[in-house]
Order: structure tokens, then C-alpha cells, then sequence
């Protein structure tokens, strides 16, 4: 099968930065000039081209039908803005980047857990008041090794939480795999459902977020089902096609679903059952996924690839390396980061957004000569 992706090269701060004949990636802070035209038969790169707004229409036009059609709606989601993403009571600016905090009420999470399990309140009150724009509340560890837990005991969980970020007016998404799950936090106040298997897991997930009627994160996992089977390791050809098409069948199978494809947002999944050169790989490629037309989400917080790239640091001790994988999200264009130390990524993201609003002068604020 051939298929065809359109994937942004140039990534800028600014239009100025790359002589005024940029674009703005759904409508977002990261410019593009340079976009790779890219074929592929059977997996293998048969053509590459290289393209500017100026030149991409014919590059597209001279591909063969099918794909030409396929090539102009993926131009046409890069270069279209993303609305604020709809919730009940209000909705989710999208045109800069926003931050999830990280609420998990589970005894053994990789990085923390057991800590908030007798006071979710109390979590949840500091992610607000660090500047989480949204709180994601999870009863199940997804860390690899970890045990299914049984749905009754993950309800019990995540209820309580649930309840308590209510009260305190947030934002909540559900991190969970499980239909019943789903049912019971959004019947308590959550607002959105965050599924690391992208609803494959349950064959009622879906129908339960197309009832709903409420947004949802498909996240990449090359397996499924229980324990290892999210960190099962996949067989890529090249990751960062693979993952797209993944996700652009996930996403398929949503709205086939009965889901509004204007409430799905995507996740490539960094982490799970990827080697460290494909997370990097994906890392560098984000900007390709806006060519899907769906806000993206990056969860790369405290992740097993920063220890394996400096010191063997332990989860707690990967600050560092959290703050420069949440700025790549962001320079790529990226609309939502997960991240554990939201007050530090908060203001990383403060200063970046400041450093790119003064790029977007000429002259810095000087006087002009």
C-alpha cells in the first residue's frame, strides 16, 4: 500500500525567523517553512520532496489521486487552527500549550506512588495552585510490570479524587481503560477520559465515551490488554510513520464509533513499548502529527529514557530531563503536556512562551535605525 505523509521540517520560533514564508502549525507557537512531501510502499520511502507553502500545492498535485487527496487534508490540518477544546462548564484554550497535572491515586506508580492516595484534596489544591490547567486522575498504574487492577477497586480509587478536584472547580481527566471506570468518574465530575490503550481494551469504552459525549485521549500502545501487554515492543518499520498510522486508525475506529472527531485528542504514547532511539525518534517528529488535525498530548514526565540517557537517574530525580522533553513538546506545537512537576514546567513554559512573543519582533524592542 502506498501511503503519503506531509511532515513539517523547519521549526521556528517566529515567521521573522525564517524570512516571513512560514506557517503557524494548528494555530499554535511553531512556525514551518519546510515540509518533506514523503511516499511510502510497503513501508519503504519511494519519493521525497521538498516543499514550501509556496510550492506545496503542486508537489501534491503531481502524486497520484488518492494520495494527492490524502496530502491536501493533511496541509490542511498542519495550517488549521485548533478550537479551544469543549468541556462541560467551559472549554480548553488550545493556541498555547497547557499543562496536566499528574493525580495519581495508586500504591505503585512508577514515580509516586502511594503518596496521594489518603488525600487526593490535597494533590490536587497543589497542581491548581502550581498552574495545572488540568488534573488527570489515575487509579491504575500503567508502569510496566504493574498488575490489572480489579475495576471495582480502581471506582473506589478514583471516585473520591474525583470528587475532590470537583470541588476545588478543576479540570478533570480520567486516566483509565475500563467502560464501568469511565461511567462511574464521569457520574462524579470528570470531564474528560484519557485511555492509554486508545479504547481497545474494553469493548465498551467507546460506546461509553460516545454516551458520554465528552473529549477523549487516544494514546499509542503497541500491545494491549492487561500488565505487560501496553509495554509489549513493537515491530516499527519507521516509528514515527507507524505510530501516525496507528493512531490515525485509532482515531478512525473513534469516530466510526460514534466519538466527534472535533473531541478527540492524540497521544504517541512515549514510552510504552518503545526502544530509547524510537521515543527519541518520536520526540523529534511530533510536529508530523498535527498533519492528523487533532490536538496532540505528550506524556514524557519522569520517563524511563531520561535515566537511560544520563546517570541511570531514578524517577525522582529526572527533573531535568522532564523540563527539556516537555519544552521539545512545546516548540513542536504540541497543545498539552502530562508532567508530575507542574509548578517547574509551569514556569518553563512561562518563560519560553515570553521568549516566543518577543521573537515575533524584528527589531527585539529596539529603537528601528
Amino acid at each position: 500500500m502506498m501511503r503519503v505523509y506531509v511532515q513539517p521540517l523547519t521549526l521556528a520560533p517566529s515567521p521573522q525567523a525564517l524570512d516571513g514564508g512560514a506557517v503557524r502549525l494548528a494555530g499554535g507557537m511553531a512556525w514551518a517553512r519546510d515540509f518533506a512531501v514523503i511516499v511510502t510502499e510497503a513501508g519503504r520511502v519511494t519519493r521525497r520532496q521538498i516543499a514550501t507553502p509556496a510550492t506545496i500545492a503542486q508537489e501534491l498535485a503531481d502524486l497520484p489521486d488518492a494520495l494527492a487527496t490524502d496530502g491536501e487534508g493533511q496541509w490542511a490540518n498542519l495550517t488549521r487552527a485548533r478550537l479551544p477544546l469543549a468541556v462541560q462548564g467551559g472549554a480548553l484554550r488550545l493556541d498555547e500549550p497547557q499543562v496536566m497535572g499528574i493525580l495519581n491515586v495508586t500504591p505503585d506508580s512508577f514515580s509516586d506512588g502511594g503518596q496521594f492516595v489518603n488525600d487526593p484534596a490535597g494533590r490536587a489544591r497543589s497542581l491548581l495552585d502550581a498552574g495545572a490547567a488540568i488534573i488527570d486522575v489515575g487509579g491504575e498504574s500503567t508502569r510496566p510490570g504493574a498488575a490489572p487492577v480489579w475495576e471495582g477497586d480502581e471506582i473506589a480509587r478514583i471516585v473520591p479524587a474525583v470528587e475532590a478536584c470537583r470541588e476545588l472547580g478543576a479540570l478533570i481527566s480520567l486516566d483509565t481503560r475500563r467502560a464501568a471506570v469511565m461511567q462511574a468518574g464521569l457520574a462524579a465530575g470528570a470531564h474528560l477520559i484519557n485511555d492509554v490503550s486508545a479504547l481497545h481494551d474494553d469493548p465498551d469504552a467507546a460506546r461509553a465515551v460516545a454516551a458520554a459525549g465528552v473529549p477523549v485521549v487516544l494514546m499509542h500502545a503497541p500491545g494491549a490488554g492487561q500488565g505487560l501487554g501496553l509495554h509489549a515492543e513493537g515491530n516499527y518499520g519507521n516509528i514515527l510513520f507507524d505510530v501516525f498510522d496507528w493512531l490515525r486508525a485509532a482515531r478512525d475506529r473513534a469516530v466510526a464509533a460514534g466519538i466527534a472527531a472535533d473531541r478527540i485528542v492524540l497521544d504517541p504514547g512515549i514510552g510504552f513499548g518503545k526502544p530509547l532511539a524510537g521515543n527519541l525518534a518520536l520526540l523529534n517528529g511530533l510536529a508530523l502529527f498535527h498533519a492528523l488535525g487533532h490536538p496532540l498530548l505528550v506524556g514524557a514526565s519522569r520517563k524511563r529514557m531520561i535515566g537511560a540517557l544520563h546517570a541511570e537517574a531514578p524517577a525522582d530525580a529526572r527533573l531535568g530531563g522532564s523540563i527539556t522533553l516537555a519544552l521539545a513538546a512545546m516548540q513542536a506545537g504540541c497543545q498539552i503536556v502530562r508532567v508530575h512537576d507542574v509548578w517547574e514546567t509551569v514556569q518553563a513554559r512561562n518563560v519560553w512562551r515570553a521568549l516566543r512573543d518577543g521573537a515575533l519582533s524584528d527589531t527585539g524592542g529596539l529603537p528601528a535605525f
